[in-house]
């Protein structure tokens, strides 16, 4: 049986307010918001009420989209976890990211972090979840990196099980009551004795941490492994204490499963905004929902099941659109117009200057990126758009890259040397229409800005 939500809160409430810093809120001007950034893990476009999906309840994440802004260009900067969580917190894209695939790297001292930015600023910063970003101990440890406070998965491996026998608390090992026989090198494996859900731990962790820090700018970087498959687990990977609502549904058990996890992840969001809310706190913070990249077809589940890419082409691991751009929302009460869609075409690098510019900072370095606050309140100015949005990917050997010019997508694999491919996403979202033959310019502009916007790396070759 699961630990009750009610105890775990009351555990790690009594250790957050014991670290909490004293703060005393300055008078004068109004204070920079608060940021809770809430990254979901493998969740498509197509997932989510708000953005197309009929079949899985997630009412919470609909009413955010009612009260703040549905964002229907937005993209991760990469088709997989590391480097899009490395993107998203240093403001590069991925030419320039020192993680382009999945893999176990640890951040440099030079590779700062909006983390590092907003403690810097006076923000109390937290991390829950899945880091996957570097090793305890290392610069790459999340307390190296910027956060005052990290409680969940240090390794992306690790992050797979659902039940681990273990987390770390600011570089602590902390046992949990979960048996895991044959545990991996990094934690991974399946439990066979589960009774504490670690989603369940981290909601509890922040929770806290909110309450804690009511009187204090913070930034909470919410990091769920929701609704990512235990890799370990095979056919049976969508691990969910139980099915809830869909426990009836003639559905195979996975996708159950799958629908229970979307759910439960709405359901942990809905806490979180309530608890700012109940604290008055929804005109100090901006709340930023997001996926890391597109579908899995892990753990039994089936993209196509829910239409999990909605329109799209594609799912994680491709840099077709359904493997990239993700469902966005961002509200801040009285600020950020209710009910408001953007589809100004925006990514991850965009995050670091965004904050920057919000807590006072400037907004321009270092990064890849531009500040949305234009496009998010109504008083910011006019918006600047990216020339090109820029994205390339490592894995098992084969290397690809895209390019977004506007109206222009193209794609290339591998890297630097194959053939493109160019879409018109203004008629063809889907990417169903190769019509590179058409467009010889276009062609070359794409190539030119492949070749421009990558710093080499000898990480990360070209040719593999």
């Amino acid at each position: 049986m699961v630990e009750s939500m009610p105890r775990a809160l009351g555990l790690v409430l009594a250790f957050a307010i014991s670290i909490a810093p004293a703060f005393v809120r300055a008078a004068g001007p109004a204070r920079p918001p608060n940021v809770l950034l809430i990254l979901a893990d493998d969740l498509g476009y197509g997932d989510l009420g708000c953005f197309g999906q009929t079949r899985i309840r997630t009412p919470h994440l609909d009413r955010l989209a009612r009260e703040g802004m549905r964002f229907t260009q937005f993209y991760s900067a990469s088709t997989v976890c590391a480097p899009a969580r490395n993107a998203i917190l240093t403001g590069q894209h991925t030419g320039h990211t020192l993680i382009r695939g999945n893999a176990k790297i640890d951040l440099r001292p030079e590779d700062t972090t909006i983390v590092e930015d907003l403690r810097g600023a006076g923000y109390a910063t937290a991390v829950m979840g899945k880091w996957g970003l570097g090793r305890t101990g290392t610069s790459g440890d999340p307390r190296a990196r910027g956060f005052d406070h990290a409680f969940g998965y240090v390794d992306q491996t690790h992050a797979h099980n659902y039940f681990p026998s273990h987390l770390f608390r600011n570089g602590e090992r902390i046992a949990l009551r979960n048996v895991v026989p044959d545990e991996g090198e990094f934690g991974q494996g399946v439990a066979t004795t589960r009774v504490e859900y670690a989603p369940d731990l981290f909601l509890a962790d922040a929770l806290a941490f909110i309450e804690a820090h009511r009187d204090r700018p913070f930034f909470l970087y919410f990091a769920t492994t929701l609704p990512h498959a235990n890799n370990e687990a095979g056919a049976h990977g969508m691990e969910i204490p139980d099915c809830g609502a869909y426990a009836d549904e003639p559905w195979p058990e996975a996708e159950k499963g799958f629908a229970a996890m979307v759910t439960r992840l709405d359901t942990d969001v809905g806490r979180l905004v309530a608890a700012i809310d109940r604290l008055g706190l929804g005109g100090d913070t901006l709340v930023l929902f997001t996926s890391d990249n597109g579908p899995h077809r892990e753990g039994g589940h089936d993209p196509d099941y829910f239409d999990s890419n909605g329109p799209l082409r594609g799912g994680k691991r491709s840099l077709h659109e359904g493997g990239i751009r993700v469902p966005t929302i961002m509200r801040w009460t009285g600020r950020v117009p209710a009910g408001a869609t953007s589809d100004h075409p925006a990514y991850f690098p965009d995050v670091r200057p965004t904050l920057r510019a919000l807590a006072g900072l400037d907004a321009a370095e270092p990064s890849d990126g531009i500040s949305l606050v234009p496009t998010l309140l109504p008083d910011g100015g006019t918006q600047s758009a990216h020339d090109a949005l820029y994205w390339e990917f490592h894995e098992g050997g084969k290397t690809s890259q895209a390019v977004r010019l506007g109206r222009w997508k193209a794609l290339c694999s591998p890297i630097g040397t194959g053939p493109i491919e160019l879409y018109d996403l203004e008629t063809d979202a889907g990417e169903s229409r190769d019509v590179a033959g058409a467009h010889p310019d276009i062609v070359a502009r794409a190539r030119g800005h492949m070749h421009a916007a990558r710093t080499p790396s000898d990480l990360w070759p070209a040719a593999e």
